[in-house]
């Protein structure tokens, strides 16, 4: 698919589409106090926003490609990334946030500063800058590369910096403020599109029946047997939940929205409502995969499920608006991610350590030369990332997070829940614990890749031991030391009891997934 399957009406409802896009981005910024922060929209986020604003970071077009390519091969069973997620939002809404914003903290390495001390407030902010710059800017502009190279035919450096300048303009002109209006906009018509496109194509098939039918019984089941290569049980059940605490609890530009909640209820209401939005993953993601094995089983790449739906199934001017939209996630996950980067850089590094007394003014233009390079950075990683041949890209997103999660999510998790953890133990296991989890990445995916070494047990289980064995060492570590903690945190969290409509929604949510976790299992 080239520019030649662009007609005058797609090139111009995509030139609408940002036009409109730029319109919302200059009215939030012109709603922004002032000299105000860019950086957590002055505390004023409500739960809609709070909620788009998560799930718009979460849903990239990687992941509508990703999760279309997903359900060709597999069924829905990768849907476990998208259903099982609500156990670790809910932890966030009732263990993280309370005390999120009872610190008052803009990062979370503040947060952990407070917890254990500037030492590991430095470590910490480096590594969430190394982190970013990596799993959101360079995999995303990646993967938003590769679509607008199959659509415009330019280069990978052209099309990543094209999806740089829009999202880096978002970020610079309204901060988090603009970022978590213009994702609103956004996401409500990426659900539109991706229900149109699931609706077109169960019409085409000749209903659900005849889609049940048309694919094996097995691609509705969220859990396979442990022999199954790509999804057994044990290690999705086991591993997942080491990335779902980083992901969704400890990521900066994931929590960053509930940072800036007006207060705690809207946060727990915001959390709630990504939870509920979580759902709709699999539906208008997975199923336009499943519904193309049906319509098109000759497909030879799986990667290009999801747009050979659109362009076969969709009349001229949808094509352009697809494009817009897809596009438009891209900006949206960009520019979270570029105002997270910003964000940590100048609160953590820049105003803690090289200029405390920076006025709102510096701080505001740091912020916006950090955007600029973070941008310029993100797109040399992704150049190189282009230059890597014969891997499976998704298989490498997934993993790579597997590697890069046991050591956060091992942090948070003990700096909250066990009061005996020490600075020496924490700190050892961001530095130590980091350099052990990423080198028996390299192992896995570089120097004995797992495709021709079976030894190797499933990445998620990987994932899972690593996370217990830099636990056990934070254990001993911490039982071992016997230097005076001076800055344990007063860990102040809000102590207000949840709101009653919190509780309901909350309950009403897990008594969904529970539903639906079993309605689709035992096909």
């Amino acid at each position: 698919m080239h520019v030649k399957f662009l007609d005058t009406l797609d090139w111009g409802i995509l030139i609408a589409y940002f036009l409109i896009l730029i319109a919302i981005g200059v009215w939030a910024s012109s709603k922004r106090k002032k000299g105000s922060s860019l950086f957590l929209a002055e505390r004023s986020l409500r739960w809609h926003h709070i909620g788009f604003s998560m799930w718009g970071t979460n849903v990239g077009p990687s992941m509508l490609i990703a999760s279309a390519s997903a359900g060709f091969t597999t069924g829905i069973v990768s849907g476990n990334y998208a259903w099982y997620a609500f156990v670790f939002i809910c932890l966030l809404a009732f263990v993280f946030a309370p005390r999120y914003l009872g610190t008052r903290v803009s990062t979370l390495p503040e947060f952990m500063g407070k917890r254990f001390g500037q030492s590991t407030r430095n470590i910490l902010a480096w590594y969430t800058i190394v982190t970013i710059l990596i799993s959101w800017l360079a995999l995303t502009l990646f993967a938003g590369g590769v679509l607008i190279r199959q659509v415009f035919d330019i280069p990978m450096w052209q099309s990543a910096l094209i999806l740089l300048i829009i999202s880096a303009f978002f970020t610079m002109l309204g901060g988090l403020k603009a970022v978590a209006y213009t994702n609103v906009y956004q996401m409500i018509l990426l659900i539109l599109v991706s229900a149109t496109l699931a609706i077109v194509g169960i019409c085409k098939v000749g209903g659900i029946s005849a889609l049940t039918d048309a694919v094996p019984a097995d691609f509705w089941n969220l859990f396979r047997p442990n022999d199954d290569p790509a999804f057994p049980w044990l290690p999705i059940i086991l591993g997942y939940p080491v990335m779902g605490v980083w992901f969704w609890c400890t990521d900066q530009s994931m929590v960053q929205p509930v940072l800036a909640a007006k207060n705690l209820k809207e946060g727990q209401l915001g959390t709630n409502f990504t939870g509920w939005l979580k759902i709709l993953d699999v539906p208008l993601y997975i199923l336009p995969g499943i519904i193309c094995l049906a319509l098109f089983p000759q497909l030879e790449n799986p990667d290009e499920a999801y747009m050979t739906m659109v362009t076969h199934l969709f009349p001229v001017g949808m094509v352009g608006l697809v494009l817009a939209v897809l596009t438009a996630a891209l900006v949206s996950t960009i520019g979270s991610a570029l105002n997270a980067l910003s964000t940590v850089f100048t609160m953590d590094i820049y105003v803690k350590k090289i200029r405390p007394q920076a006025g709102q003014k510096e701080t505001i233009r740091v912020g916006q030369i950090v955007t600029v390079a973070g941008a310029l950075i993100s797109v040399i990683i992704t150049i190189a990332i282009d230059s890597i041949h014969g891997l499976n890209l998704f298989n490498v997103f997934q993993s790579v997070l597997g590697f890069i999660a046991p050591p956060m999510a091992a942090v948070f998790l003990f700096g909250v829940f066990w009061k005996r953890t020490t600075t020496l133990a924490a700190n050892a296991a961001l530095t130590v614990g980091t350099v052990f989890s990423i080198g028996v990445g390299v192992l896995y995916l570089w120097v004995f890749p797992a495709d021709q070494y079976t030894a190797w047990p499933h990445f998620m289980l990987l994932s899972f031991y690593l996370f217990v064995i830099i636990g056990i060492g934070m254990m001993v570590i911490s039982l071992l030391d016997k230097t005076p903690q001076a800055e344990i945190l007063n860990m102040e969290k809000i102590e207000a009891k949840p709101a009653r409509i919190v509780l309901v929604l909350w309950a009403l949510l897990i008594v969904t997934m529970i539903g639906l976790y079993i309605f689709f299992n035992g096909h």
